[in-house]
């Protein structure tokens, strides 16, 4: 019967067929290299062809059955096609020509072509196939049952479930590339806010905390007047209220509450003792993102750092974490912070007791944080004495030269970073 058939129809038949193999490649390419989350985002706000999408990869293999299905019958349709008309035209050795023809057309037309296009276009592809696929797929559902039984029964033999062709979750690094390669899309102010969420978790209360020599406070056993003097010149709303020492600590004092209290009447030091609030003690190795929920949780904004024995270790407060996300709560934190002076030479003096982290969210440097906390720490962890004032050391990479030290500690060292250079070890003494 298909000799009867006139040649002009016969090549318009394979050019067709040839044109809904492409359709079927096409939408193959473009359904599975659909961004799943960007995905989502569209189908959850109404559009129709990211819905239609969405539902037919909630199942990815009747789709693969389907597609291969139509693609594979429409190939060999073609097939068939093209040999009874080479063999009209050119008798048995058009077998041959028809085969190799065919094959150069099938890829160029029917599967490189769309696949690369679909590829780069995904939704374009995509979304107008899915209105056509999934209709077709509840036409040929019986057949994709019958063709999928098989290879889904070798897949739970090798232990793979359909949940598992589903799942699509994304670990904290898989989101942390996103974030970065995000561009334009998101500012790079949002970006570090971002990144800075994610790194939370890697951080504890023991590395942002103001070391226990540094906590400033009220000490009940100093004369009146200088603890009035302090509470009115102090740059602190919150401060710890002790007895000589801050391991004898009273409470946390809110000076609202203080100066609200001096308006209606002459406070004491009985008075003072009556406003002062509980104290709130953290873990050290309380991790920023569960410390900052704790603070939500207990309506705290202020805490003391204890460590396993109890004692007093340092103070953390809910700025010191949100300073993690965002950033300083200053335009140029390098000149305001009180452990950094910049030099006009563009070296940096850099107070000993600076914390690693701080260097690092300021100064944009990337000194190792998994060992000691501090500058100081970190120098003398490596050089296992107290350093004299004049050695010089590359530390990360960063000439850092010793300024001035004390009886067991050093106080003061200058760092150029213009001057960073990559090193084998990470540090070395010059």
């Amino acid at each position: 019967m298909l000799n009867d058939i006139p040649i002009w129809v016969l090549l318009s038949l394979i050019a067709f067929l040839i044109l809904v193999s492409a359709f079927f490649s096409g939408s193959e390419t473009g359904l599975i290299s659909l961004n799943r989350y960007r995905l989502r985002h569209l189908a959850s706000d109404g559009h129709a062809g990211a819905r239609r999408a969405h539902e037919l990869l909630k199942r990815p293999d009747r789709l693969i059955g389907l597609i291969l299905l139509g693609n594979n019958f429409v190939n060999i349709l073609a097939s068939a096609i093209s040999t009874i008309l080479a063999i009209r035209l050119f008798g048995e050795e058009g077998v041959w020509i028809a085969t190799a023809v065919l094959t150069v057309v099938v890829l160029i037309f029917a599967e490189i072509t769309p696949k690369t296009l679909a590829a780069m276009r995904p939704e374009r592809f995509a979304f107008p196939a899915a209105t056509i696929l999934k209709p077709l797929g509840w036409a040929l559902t019986p057949l994709v049952l019958i063709f999928n039984t098989i290879p889904s029964a070798m897949m739970r033999l090798f232990g793979i479930s359909q949940e598992a062709l589903t799942e699509h979750s994304i670990s904290r690094e898989e989101l942390r590339t996103v974030v970065n390669e995000a561009g334009a899309m998101i500012p790079q102010r949002h970006q570090k806010m971002l990144l800075g969420i994610l790194d939370l978790e890697k951080a504890t209360v023991e590395d942002i905390m103001v070391p226990r020599n540094e906590i400033v406070g009220i000490d009940l056993e100093d004369e009146w007047e200088q603890i009035l003097k302090q509470l009115h010149n102090s740059q602190h709303t919150r401060l710890p209220v002790y007895r000589g020492d801050i391991d004898q600590v009273v409470g946390i004092l809110h000076l609202r509450n203080f100066l609200g209290l001096q308006r209606k009447q002459e406070v004491t030091k009985e008075d003072l003792e009556q406003i002062v609030r509980e104290s709130y003690f953290i873990p050290e190795a309380t991790p920023l993102n569960t410390q900052l929920l704790n603070f939500q949780s207990q309506r705290r904004r202020i805490g003391l750092v204890v460590n396993e024995y109890g004692d007093i270790q340092g103070l953390v407060t809910l700025d010191d974490i949100l300073e993690e996300i965002v950033g300083e709560f200053t335009t140029d934190p390098a000149t305001s912070s009180k452990d950094i002076h910049p030099q006009e030479d563009g070296t940096f003096l850099v107070d000993g007791s600076a914390n690693i982290r701080e260097l690092n969210r300021i100064m944009q440097w990337d000194l190792p944080t998994n060992g000691p906390k501090t500058l100081n720490g970190m120098i003398t962890e490596y050089l296992e004495t107290i350093p004299k004032a004049g050695t010089s050391l590359l530390l990360e990479g960063y000439p850092i030269e010793i300024v001035q030290t004390g009886a067991n500690t050093v106080k003061t060292v200058r760092i150029d970073p213009t001057q960073r250079k990559t090193v084998d070890e990470s540090t070395n003494v010059l």
